[in-house]
């Protein structure tokens, strides 16, 4: 039997037999505006109402605009305990939510920086390096007290990083490489993760090609020609989902005041 994990929005988790199954690696790609953000916040909300802790990784803008984004469809994250890790204090009780955004990435490549000028090759590591997301999940996973094996009992986490794309926007033809150097470090059997990733608008392929490869299922995202459509018209299609007889047939993503809905086409 497998277990399937809710994505938050209704009619997605029909077209997966339920949900994503338990210790998936989803990439969710698609152009700017597509919705993939919105999926996320769905996702991380969707877990904080089960008691499903959430590190949230966020690189295209700041976590309180990820809070009043989110709050603007209904989804009231900062309700929950947060912690970030760009914070100098400890969290003085049990978070629900770890934040990893600029700030926490800057302050991990600094303290990583001057660790390696103790030893005998000094390295300056950049904010949005692999390492340094590595060492930022790692992190996040001893606040939650995630273990190595992620074996046995222990809560379910829900793992958001959005995006993948800027780890690799220097490096696009390291995509590859980095995506199986980041789920061989940060995966675990008690953690799901949305991992979101840009399509380029000229190839329409994901910025970098390699994240697909390493992920257990690809949800697409994109938009019809605004010009020629004269209206903005979103579509969702599941690519692939191991473990899971999916729907195959795209469905219309409407973004209104409770976030995406999905309509047959």
């Amino acid at each position: 039997m497998v277990e399937r994990v809710s994505t938050g929005i209704a009619r997605l988790d029909k077209a997966l037999e339920g949900g994503v199954p338990r210790g998936s690696w989803v990439a969710i790609t698609g152009e700017p505006g597509t919705g993939k953000t919105i999926l996320s916040m769905h996702f991380a909300w969707a877990g904080l109402r089960v008691g499903d802790p959430v590190v949230y990784v966020t690189t295209e803008q700041e976590f309180r605009d990820v809070l009043t984004q989110a709050a603007q469809f209904g989804m009231h994250l900062d309700e929950f305990p947060i912690y970030s890790l760009g914070w100098r204090k400890e969290p003085e009780e049990p978070p629900l939510i770890v934040v990893v955004d600029m700030f926490g990435l800057l302050k991990i490549a600094r303290h990583m920086s001057e660790r390696s000028r103790e030893g005998e090759k000094a390295r300056r590591y950049g904010v949005l390096s692999m390492d340094t997301l590595i060492e930022a999940i790692n992190e996040a996973y001893d606040v939650l007290n995630v273990s190595q094996g992620g074996k046995g009992p222990g809560r379910h986490v829900r793992l958001i990083v959005d995006s993948m794309s800027a780890f690799w926007s220097d490096k696009p033809v390291m995509a590859r490489k980095f995506s199986y150097q980041f789920k061989i470090a940060a995966h675990r059997d008690n953690v799901t993760a949305y991992l979101t990733s840009q399509y380029a608008m000229t190839t329409k392929s994901t910025f970098g090609f390699g994240l697909e490869h390493v992920a257990d299922g690809v949800v697409h995202l994109w938009m019809d020609d605004v010009e020629s459509a004269r209206e903005v018209r979103r579509w969702l299609i599941i690519k692939k989902m191991r473990m899971t007889n999916h729907e195959r047939r795209a469905m219309r993503l409407e973004v209104g005041k409770g976030g995406v809905s999905l309509v047959d086409a």
